[in-house]
């Protein structure tokens, strides 16, 4: 595989010939800012963006708010030149705001979550008799002092009666808003009805529920006279969306440049003077075993959901007054988004990991686009509710110039558009991240400026063949 430097890759000791000879990976480094500079990362002050609030004001739209990254409105949304017609949009996202993961509540601190009425939701439905409208069941979490296994769980349960994770009614509304501004931008330019359509309307979701709640709040906002709509779902065992099929070759190479590479462990030793200040109060040991100490992932969600949330940081349950720090905070978060730069773009081989580890779900996008080229089918919206983990390596596939840890509601929109010239019709795509044309590192656009902006379609169907290969292709390379 050839990379920036022009040196053939080795694969770190890993026989990928069969691999290489069907693909050319070229990796473009990414723009060097504050966000992977990790003199700043350590030193500098403030966060890379909003942490406390959904509500970016309209003149400062399109910065990074993690608790509602930015999407398409209509407010911003540039409208190409008449000369394109848009035939085609499919679109992923992250899912909206939630309550921590279980792994991440093991504070030993007492700040409780409430989720009452907010569900989740689950019950059955069936088609005829007394079962095709059953009473919605919504589940609340409770803990009971007679079981002697729930302190083992983490703090974070006690008092709490919500799931982790869970949507929350934020999350949902922001859920809500994030579907009424696709529509108010694409209803006339798809013909959208107010119903969803399966005919032409696609929605998928992942195993896990979160993404299933946000998509009914999604959905009433994009659709709002659809009551009953059916989310496509992959097992987990090949599901391309979460990524979750079987690649130990994605699993080695990360691996490789973060477990093993001194390269990845610098930040976390020069960052223990901040791990010594989290523990203190969060009560975590130093020598801990459940990740809290290999990347700042756990602290960064435990205390980016408290704040997105409106609760207060953390203090220590031995001494009130040994509490999470704002600046203490603002360095967890500045190091988060310099780990996920690292992860998928700054590490040499981020771009061959990106690939395996999410090129099932980009050659399933390649065959919708050129079944729309094709003229075979009648799809014009296909719409993905996914995570972190899924727009993550498909940002460092498009080879994104700047960086960032996808927040809650991060979309990416794939728009193809055909323009009539002559009577020979010609296709063109445009991606767009946070609203607006994605800038990467790679040699497409105008003067090969890397914009995504009206790129031949064909183009990118070369860059994903060099790049990923066919499917038995890729499926080989995993296994290798």
């Amino acid at each position: 595989m050839i990379l920036s430097n022009g040196l053939l890759f080795a694969s770190l000791a890993l026989d990928f010939v069969n691999f290489a000879s069907a693909t050319d990976i070229v990796h473009y480094p990414p723009k060097l800012t504050n966000l992977n500079n990790l003199t700043f990362v350590l030193n500098g002050i403030g966060t890379p963006g909003i942490f406390n609030s959904s509500i970016t004001p309209d003149f400062e739209y399109g910065m990074y708010n993690w608790c509602n990254m930015p999407h398409v409105r209509a407010r911003e949304y540039q409208t190409p030149s008449s000369a394109y017609t848009l035939k085609y949009i499919e679109i992923i996202q992250r899912h909206h705001k939630r309550t921590p993961y279980a792994s991440n509540t093991f504070f030993k601190e007492d700040i409780p979550w409430d989720c009452t009425g907010e569900g989740p939701v689950y019950y059955g439905k069936g088609t005829v008799g007394v079962t095709d409208d059953p009473t919605v069941i919504q589940w609340s979490a409770y803990t009971n002092s007679q079981n002697p296994f729930t302190d083992s769980v983490g703090p974070g349960f006690v008092g709490s009666n919500c799931a982790f994770p869970q949507i929350t009614t934020g999350g949902l509304n922001d859920s809500y808003t994030h579907g009424a501004d696709l529509r108010a931008v694409y209803t006339e330019r798809l013909n959208l009805s107010t119903k969803a359509d399966p005919n032409t309307f696609k929605i998928r979701v992942t195993s896990n529920p979160i993404t299933s709640q946000v998509s009914g709040g999604l959905l009433k906002g994009l659709f709002p006279d659809s009551s009953d709509v059916a989310a496509l779902i992959q097992a987990d065992a090949f599901d391309s969306l979460t990524a979750s099929y079987s690649c130990p070759a994605a699993k080695s190479i990360f691996t490789a440049y973060t477990t093993d590479s001194s390269n990845w462990t610098e930040h976390l030793v020069n960052a223990a003077g901040i791990y010594e200040e989290l523990d203190e109060v969060s009560g975590i040991a130093a020598d801990d075993t459940a990740g809290w100490h290999t990347s700042f992932d756990h602290y960064y969600d435990n205390l980016s959901a408290k704040q997105c949330d409106s609760k207060p940081l953390p203090c220590s349950v031995n001494d009130t007054f040994l509490c999470v720090t704002q600046p203490l905070a603002d360095t967890v978060f500045r190091l988060g988004n310099y780990e996920y730069s690292y992860y998928y773009r700054d590490a040499y081989n981020s771009t061959l990991f990106s690939a395996l580890s999410y090129g099932a779900w980009v050659l399933e996008l390649v065959g919708h686009l050129k079944e729309q080229v094709e003229g075979t089918s009648d799809v014009k919206y296909f719409h993905n509710v996914a995570h972190d983990g899924s727009l993550s390596p498909l940002l460092g596939i498009l080879q994104i110039s700047e960086m960032v840890w996808p927040g809650m509601g991060s979309e990416i929109v794939f728009e193809l558009y055909e323009k009539n010239s002559n009577s020979i019709s010609n296709f063109f795509l445009r991606v767009l991240w946070g609203g607006q044309p994605m800038q990467t590192s790679l040699p497409f656009g105008t003067n090969s400026s890397g914009l995504l902006d009206m790129i031949p379609v064909e183009d990118f169907f070369e860059y994903v063949h060099n790049t990923i290969g066919t499917g038995p292709e890729l499926f080989a390379a995993c296994q290798k």
